[in-house]
């Protein structure tokens, strides 16, 4: 069985390789199948049905060979091969659709992030541009500061003049009181 297997195996191999499928045409197919139901052999591939070795049969060399048994193909394989490949292709496009929208979604972020990114880029040019505009004007006043901190030391130093001149006016105050008393 194991050789019989090997040969159908190689015949198939070869035939596929040469780009061939194996159909109810081929010398392969009449050698394992038989025809049912009266059909022509080239009409239809599911009409298709092993054929029962006769036992006992003496090849050339005088030994007897034993009936393979070969299971009965499925009737609708066919039809379930179509559906296979139907709900495959299915499946792999709603994959490649998962997959171009998550690139979609992907490519709708990025541009999102780009402006989002240029209204930032946007924002930061505006607040160097009054940062420059507050500096020049800060330049501008700095004069005027100049002068209030001058003002300021003035200002305490004619107020620790005034203390002074408070506390010597009270001790002056003090002296002509007791001058007046005597």
């Amino acid at each position: 069985m194991a050789d019989r297997e090997r040969e159908t195996g190689s015949m198939e191999n070869s035939n596929s390789s040469a780009g061939q499928a194996l159909g109810p045409n081929s010398a392969t197919d009449t050698a394992l199948f038989g025809q049912i139901r009266g059909s022509d052999p080239g009409t239809d591939a599911d009409s298709y049905m092993p054929v029962p070795k006769k036992p006992g049969i003496h090849n050339e060399s005088g030994v007897e060979t034993a009936e393979e048994a070969v299971e009965p193909a499925e009737p609708d394989i066919n039809e379930l091969c179509r559906d296979m490949f139907d709900k495959m292709a299915v499946f792999l496009q709603g994959e490649l659709t998962a997959t171009c929208e998550d690139y979609k979604l992907v490519e709708n972020m990025n541009k999102l992030t780009s402006l989002k990114y240029m209204e930032m880029k946007d924002i930061s040019i505006n607040i160097s541009r009054n940062l420059k505009d507050l500096n020049q004007k800060y330049a501008g006043l700095q004069p005027y500061l100049d002068q209030i901190s001058q003002i300021e030391e003035q200002v305490t130093a004619l107020e620790q003049a005034a203390y002074k001149l408070d506390t010597y006016s009270k001790k002056l105050e003090a002296k002509f009181k007791k001058l007046e008393k005597r």
